[in-house]
């Protein structure tokens, strides 16, 4: 995808979302709290929490590998409630709606007021809210430019004319479905000028509402109001953003899912530097090409079609996957290759978890675990990353088979939240690479202003300071600024 071109009459904008510990709502509008659905380390009942973590994940992969009726916009596909969620603001006067924040989708849709099939409750302890488009929203037609745009076939079926509603239908290989019409409002955020300083904004953007969910869409055990997608798709919030020359086409995110910090940021970031290596063209996903995965250093012999590419094949990155999946094949040898040292360690299976008892540190016991892209990238899954905590002593392994899974995605390798955890990963669209180093994800970045070189550096601590404290933890959604200059045409 060629870089949006860039204009001499502005300033970049920079997106940041920092994960801080969670805040009640201050006095300041456009401010969003994400919190993670799943705590990194369970709880109580082994099975029920075990059961939860492969719920998610069946739910979401039958969305991401299954057969699609793309939309008549032509949108990504979006998939189930995940692991990250926050409040966004939308129309005028703004109400908030709680949204998936999600790399594995395109477009931001919610659910709309009447919607059928939409639950009206959650099970999350979040109060849900249906957009009414009438208040603010202007419905797009069949015949503007975003929907003939993001029609497959360049010209919108279903239109009884061309001053009708863009609609949009997408069935997944679960059996959930959502169908509704594309919108435009306002959506609301925190501009930030400078270290700390903030002012309000909005900006318009076309998305989804959603007129009627069915299968577990319209669950109310984890329902959310609807989905913030970062694909790579010219619908999705970002690329509409890009367009409009307001950001670059450039994201990056860094999850803390032991303490609860991180940062999530649109924008070119200056510090750290990451290795990178190149995205698959033409496919829907972040797709890379995985070349080797080793043990304490070994390399593992695996099958020659670990490392193809091509439908229902390859290895995806994606945050909003829970754990981590890889062919059975690969999976067994993996498994023989991290026990290698306690052959006489008795192994069970809870919910297809390999679970174990374990009194001494993991990190001590246990190898690193190593997959090797290309472009001599290399991401390191640490024993407290891939071996989550059950109770007293009680381990699990979050790398699972993916056969177990679905029989769509059996030979692919999906790499999610668990790999992910504990690194600055940086999605740069415009140069089609995504990137990634070890990082303290409660510690700061600095963002890089594209016009004046000027580079902040932003700190989770710093940007929340002042705000109330809570026991669980979440992310803040800022966005970071600089003003149009008024003297420029």
């Amino acid at each position: 995808m060629a870089p949006a071109p860039r204009a001499s009459s502005f300033f970049s904008v920079l997106l940041v979302l920092l994960l801080a510990l969670s805040v009640e709502r201050a006095a300041a509008t456009g401010v969003f709290q994400v919190r993670r659905k799943f705590p990194r380390h369970g709880g109580g009942d082994v099975a029920e929490h075990l059961a939860a973590l492969r719920r998610h994940d069946v739910g979401r992969h039958g969305r991401l590998l299954g057969a699609v009726d793309l939309p008549l916009g032509g949108v990504g596909l979006p998939t189930a409630t995940g692991l990250y969620y926050t409040q966004i603001e939308i129309g005028s006067p703004p109400k908030g709606y709680y949204v998936q924040v999600d790399t594995g989708s395109d477009i931001l849709w919610v659910n709309c007021i009447r919607c059928d099939g939409c639950p009206i409750r959650s099970g999350l302890g979040i109060e849900l809210t249906q957009y009414d488009p009438a208040g603010s929203g202007t419905t797009v037609g069949c015949d503007q430019e975003f929907c003939v745009a993001n029609s497959p076939s360049g010209v919108p079926p279903a239109c009884p004319s061309t001053s009708s509603p863009c609609q949009f239908r997408i069935a997944y290989g679960d059996g959930s479905s959502t169908t509704g019409f594309y919108v435009s409002d306002s959506v609301q955020y925190n501009q930030v000028s400078g270290n700390g300083q903030t002012t309000p904004s909005n900006a318009s953007i076309t998305f989804g509402c959603g007129a009627q969910l069915g299968g577990d869409l319209g669950s109310s055990s984890q329902a959310l109001d609807g989905i913030l997608g970062f694909g790579q798709a010219d619908s999705s919030m970002l690329s509409q953003l890009a367009a409009a020359r307001k950001v670059r086409k450039i994201f990056a995110h860094c999850l803390d899912t032991v303490r609860g910090g991180g940062i999530f940021a649109i924008g070119n970031v200056a510090q750290p530097k990451v290795k990178t290596t190149p995205l698959v063209q033409n496919v829907t996903h972040y797709n890379v090409n995985l070349q080797g995965i080793s043990v304490a250093g070994a390399t593992l012999q695996l099958p020659s079609s670990t490392f193809d590419s091509g439908d229902n094949k390859g290895t995806i990155i994606d945050s909003g996957t829970t754990l981590a999946y890889l062919p059975r094949e690969v999976y067994g040898t993996l498994l023989t290759a991290v026990f290698d040292k306690y052959q006489d360690l008795a192994l069970h299976n809870y919910q297809d978890f390999v679970c174990f008892q374990f009194s001494g540190s993991i990190d001590d016991g246990f190898p690193v675990v190593t997959f090797s892209f290309e472009g001599d990238l290399t991401l390191n899954v640490y024993p407290h990353d891939y071996l989550f905590q059950n109770g007293n002593d009680l381990y699990c392994m979050g790398f699972l088979d993916g056969g177990v899974q679905t029989k769509d995605g059996k030979d692919m390798v999906l790499l999610g939240d668990l790999v992910l955890s504990n690194k600055l990963v940086v999605y740069d669209l415009e140069k089609q690479v995504i990137g990634w180093t070890d990082y303290n994800c409660s510690s700061s970045i600095k963002i890089e202003d594209d016009k004046t070189g000027s580079v902040y550096t932003v700190d989770a601590q710093n940007i929340s300071a002042g705000w109330r404290f809570q026991w669980h933890k979440s992310l803040i959604l800022l966005l970071v600024t600089t003003i149009w200059s008024c003297l420029m045409l």
